[in-house]
């Protein structure tokens, strides 16, 4: 099963975001990512043996348990690997330093879970961001990063992790289909 584990903003700030894309998305040879699956990568499993599962599922609900709930917002944006070359658009979070290591935090919790249950982790550096759209070609995309420092969505509770199960090709128009598989709540072995 190819997977990851994931900050998913609330239905609110990605109806904001999407609103602030609304009628932009045009101007641009992208291809976007639907506005319900976009979501902060804490880390990807691309391949999950099911008798792997029960386990990876019980270690990440204990490393979600470790971490406390923070406040963020989707903020700015910029590109991979570059913007003049880009291939991927993205958004950021707004996240002041006890966020930040929060943040960090689970995402490392979540490789660390994933690896002792025995499914091997993509082993891209943490950058926290939301991907937005992915170009065919690598082109300068300047303009929409100056776009997205325009933005600032609204703030939210990053409290929840979510595990999810994604079938390439099989969504609409060639896409991605995500299933949840399981949600986390942050903090929840802590006494509050």
């Amino acid at each position: 099963m190819r997977m990851f584990a994931a900050l998913v903003p609330p239905p609110e700030a990605l109806e904001h975001l999407d609103g602030f894309l609304e009628g932009r998305r045009g101007a641009g040879d992208f291809r976007w990512v639907q506005a319900d699956q976009v979501h902060v990568t804490l880390a990807f499993l691309e391949q999950v043996p099911e008798h792997r599962l029960d386990d990876l599922v019980e270690r990440l609900a204990r490393a979600a348990s470790r971490r406390t709930s923070f406040e963020t917002a989707i903020r700015g944006g910029g590109a991979f690997p570059n913007v003049g070359r880009a291939k991927v658009l993205w958004a950021g979070l707004d996240l002041d330093e006890p966020s930040r290591t929060e943040l960090d935090r689970l995402a490392t919790g979540c490789r660390a879970a994933a690896n002792r249950a025995g499914v091997e982790v993509d082993g891209a550096r943490f950058r926290p961001h939301l991907t937005l759209a992915r170009t065919r070609f690598p082109h300068d995309i300047s303009s929409w990063v100056r776009l997205l420092d325009t933005y600032e969505g609204p703030r939210w509770q990053g409290d929840e992790l979510t595990l999810v199960e994604s079938h390439l090709g099989e969504g609409p128009r060639g896409r991605p289909r995500h299933v949840v598989v399981d949600t986390f709540p942050l903090g929840a072995g802590r006494p509050r």
